[in-house]
């Protein structure tokens, strides 16, 4: 058959000539002969097939050293490995667009100037983590500082507590980074990703543990919250208690698709059955949020061992009565375990107060 000139061939294979001369170049679609006289490259037309697809997964923005792998996959698997691809590309773009959406709304708020922090509060905290009354273990995590309070539930056997003490440390090293607070929500979002990563290195044959993760980052009067799981984050301001995150489980999905009201949701079986954790499923999904603190606002963060046996109403009264973090995370264990305690314990407690 005739070779094609490399004008003829990019016109069938619908690049141009100077993709085909990079792609030569970086060895993805070598020419079927040289000329050795002119030095113009040739085509078999039998590899138009190989350059549209080159051209195809050029379009959808894979990279090139990726696409050379691609093309040397039977189709199947060729298949399957650009799924995967497009998988993190709409992960990726989700994330992005969580990121974008945080930003315009920090911007609405009058944030313009993105190197400034405000130093005019500071936190006070306490943390609690206690083992339940009727478990052995305890593979709760309960951290706070003056800048990172945080929650970590582990699940899924003795490697539970590895997997929220990994969690938690991922996020340490954020303490030590002084950077506007839009910031530190992309830094969040990196860490719980390096989380994830880690946890799923831990484990073993059948068993992989995972972890939830709630976390509050504070940058001046600016937090940023990242939470994945069903660990929660409260918050009271004059006097009222707000939820700040939604749970990851499946009856939480249940509700918000109509198919369970939260009386059933309480009482079914499957309630604590997680559809988001480190870990656990597909990469990790978080979610985030950037909040302004204000003086006399009180945080709550705390495990299902506290929020599923002490009801809202009384979280928010024992909050309200406290007179500080210390106070407050003694009265709410002292209520989880006149509850009778089915699970761990773990909490945090951050005052905002003006300096």
């Amino acid at each position: 058959m005739e070779l094609l000139t490399i004008g003829a061939f990019a016109h069938a294979a619908r690049l141009t000539p100077k993709a085909l001369r990079l792609y030569d170049e970086v060895g993805l679609l070598l020419p079927a002969a040289v000329d050795p006289e002119s030095g113009y490259r040739l085509y078999d037309p039998a590899q138009v097939p190989l350059a549209r697809l080159v051209a195809h997964l050029r379009r959808i923005g894979m990279p090139l050293a990726t696409i050379r792998v691609v093309c040397a996959l039977e189709p199947a698997a060729a298949a399957e490995a650009v799924a995967a691809y497009w998988r993190r590309v709409t992960d990726d773009t989700s994330a992005r667009a969580r990121l974008a959406a945080i930003l315009v709304d920090y911007l609405s708020e009058g944030g313009t100037t993105m190197s400034q922090t405000n130093p005019t509060v500071a936190v006070r905290c306490a943390a609690a983590c206690e083992t339940g009354a009727v478990r052995d273990s305890n593979e709760d995590v309960a951290y706070a500082s003056e800048r990172l309070f945080a929650v970590a539930d582990g699940m899924r056997g003795p490697g539970g507590a590895a997997a929220s003490a990994a969690a938690i440390e991922a996020l340490r090293p954020l303490e030590l980074t002084a950077v506007p607070a839009v910031e530190l929500v992309t830094m969040l979002a990196g860490a719980v990703t390096d989380a994830d990563k880690i946890v799923r290195g831990l484990a073993t044959g059948e068993h992989r543990p995972a972890t939830t993760l709630t976390a509050l980052l504070r940058s001046g009067t600016q937090l940023a919250l990242v939470h994945v799981g069903d660990t929660r984050a409260y918050l009271l301001r004059d006097g009222e208690l707000s939820l700040l995150t939604q749970d990851h489980t499946w009856v939480q999905a249940q509700v918000d698709q109509g198919r369970l009201d939260r009386d059933e949701a309480g009482a079914h079986p499957q309630r604590a059955l997680l559809v988001r954790a480190l870990g656990g499923g597909q990469q990790v999904e978080a979610d985030l949020a950037l909040r302004t603190a204000l003086p006399g606002d009180r945080y709550l963060l705390c495990s299902d061992g506290l929020w599923a046996v002490v009801d809202r109403v009384a979280l928010a009264a024992t909050l309200s009565a406290a007179a500080d973090p210390q106070d407050a995370v003694r009265d709410l264990v002292a209520a989880a375990r006149a509850a009778g305690a089915p699970d761990n314990i773990a909490c945090v407690v951050a005052d905002v107060v003006a300096v």
